[in-house]
């Protein structure tokens, strides 16, 4: 048996521009599910970090009234599908979300305290831990 006849046993062909190309499937030998998980609760904690930081400055009775309602208003206009300036139109369409991440980022850096990190990073420990 040849090199291309035994590839095409484990290829998928598919439809490329109008031609047909061969996609080889990785068998699930070859991916580590270990390495993966670990790597997929690495990125889980990175991108959770921030949020519960929000999340805790928000909770934090210490945090006045006006940052929590600002940090809820940048916040909810962010994962707002809609937008003042479509997404679709290029630079400007984003210029309203710097404006929200803005706003948001001033508040943040006003009134973060180390006890606030503190509990968002247990409640991150809980929710990812390491070493599973």
């Amino acid at each position: 048996m040849n090199e291309r006849s035994a590839t095409q046993d484990s290829a998928t062909p598919f439809e490329a521009g109008g031609s047909t190309v061969d996609a080889e499937l990785i068998d699930s030998t070859v991916v580590d599910e270990h390495l993966l998980k670990r790597l997929l609760r690495r990125a889980g904690r990175t991108l959770a970090a921030p949020a519960l930081e929000a999340l805790e400055m928000m909770l934090d009775a210490s945090t006045p009234a006006p940052a929590r309602l600002t940090m809820m208003a940048a916040l909810s206009y962010l994962l707002m599908p809609a937008d003042l300036i479509p997404d679709l139109l290029p630079v400007a369409g984003f210029s309203d979300d710097l404006v929200a991440l803005t706003a948001m980022m001033g508040i943040w850096n006003q009134h973060i305290t180390p006890e606030i990190r503190d509990r968002a990073r247990r409640r991150l420990d809980r929710w990812f831990p390491y070493g599973r």
